[in-house]
């Protein structure tokens, strides 16, 4: 299939009071058409700074140093902003984090959408209206609400409201961040299966950022693992079925599996390196419950483990052996008193 979204190498760095922090180091994945990928990883991994500089709104500290951002032949690195902005809403669509901050307050939700659609296409009013009216039931909203307040809204409304907002001009590739913050999980289901079913009944090319490896092993075609600005693992359903590394088998420790209740969950001690700082080698080491002093001194590489899956481990020769000793508790206790 064609490629929507080509990420190659790309660094971004934010400058902070203790010196710049390289939140994303040499990141690359590719994006293909009607593809719904997830980018998953602990808070501070990077993954939200990605999709900010995709819709190039980076904050003022924040900036690109490296590499690029191809979208349908055009780098959205380099791109002039008046460019960019023709972009945005018409080809390029974000969820955001909270629709509450995503909305003006000011202004009904109608209002809002409305001026998206004049900024960038000339129709009728009429035509308008319905495009409206026909984005709000596609997301499950009565179309009376439309002359609402986005305070009138529960969260749950707000979000639909938000995901009908980011199709109001048919886009070629929507970046959903983490559009389930804050929603109690019966409401995170009902918004994550209606940006699922947009996918599949109008094949559309999605980008979904979350913690949660549980919502894109359910999700998504394909999924990046990063930790600490870095791509630890890519591939498709694999990864959740045979991970081979072993960030990816503590993140699939922690969270439940519905064939295997009795299953005990099991957390990664410790915290994520400082980036302003980082270490030599592997940036999961000091957490790893694997790690050799290779793994202290030298970077590893990604590489191809399967076809369409890479992993960047130096111990890739020992996945089984891995694998096995992953299931077992006491080899992540062991490794969380290592950190402590």
């Amino acid at each position: 299939m064609a490629g929507v979204l080509d990420v190659a190498d790309l660094e971004i760095t934010y400058r902070t009071a203790r010196g710049a922090a390289k939140a994303v180091a040499g990141v690359s994945f590719r994006i293909a058409t009607g593809e719904y990928l997830g980018l998953v990883g602990e808070s501070g991994c990077g993954k939200s700074t990605i999709a900010k500089a995709i819709l190039g709104i980076l904050p003022a500290n924040g900036r690109v140093t490296g590499g690029r951002i191809d979208f349908e032949g055009t780098d959205l690195v380099r791109v002039a902003p008046a460019e960019l902005r023709r972009l945005r809403w018409s080809r390029l669509a974000l969820v955001p984090q909270s629709a509450m901050n995503g909305f003006d307050p000011v202004y009904t939700i109608a209002q809002q959408m409305d001026e998206a659609i004049r900024a960038h296409a000339a129709l009728p009013a009429e035509a308008r209206e319905a495009r409206l009216r026909e984005l709000f039931a596609m997301v499950g909203l009565d179309a009376s609400r439309l002359a609402d307040f986005p305070h009138q809204f529960s969260g749950g409304m707000r979000q639909r409201a938000m995901i009908a907002m980011a199709m109001v001009l048919d886009p070629t590739l929507v970046v959903a961040d983490e559009p389930t913050t804050g929603l109690d999980v019966i409401v995170q289901d009902q918004i994550l299966a209606r940006i699922k079913e947009i996918h599949d009944r109008l094949g559309k090319t999605m980008l979904l950022i979350t913690h949660d490896m549980a919502v894109v092993a359910e999700n998504c075609d394909r999924i990046v693992v990063m930790y600490a600005g870095k791509v630890m693992e890519h591939g498709g359903e694999a990864v959740f079925q045979a991970p081979w590394h072993p960030y990816t088998l503590g993140l699939c420790n922690a969270f439940p599996d519905i064939d295997d209740g009795d299953r005990e969950l099991i957390s990664i001690a410790g915290a994520p390196p400082d980036l302003v700082d980082p270490p030599a080698g592997c940036r999961f080491a000091a957490r790893c419950p694997f790690a050799t002093a290779r793994c202290r001194e030298a970077e590893p590489p990604l590489v191809e483990v399967a076809p369409g899956h890479v992993a960047a481990c130096h111990h890739l020769d020992r996945v089984d052996a891995m694998r096995e000793r992953a299931r077992d508790p006491a080899t992540w206790l062991a490794a969380a008193a290592a950190v402590r």
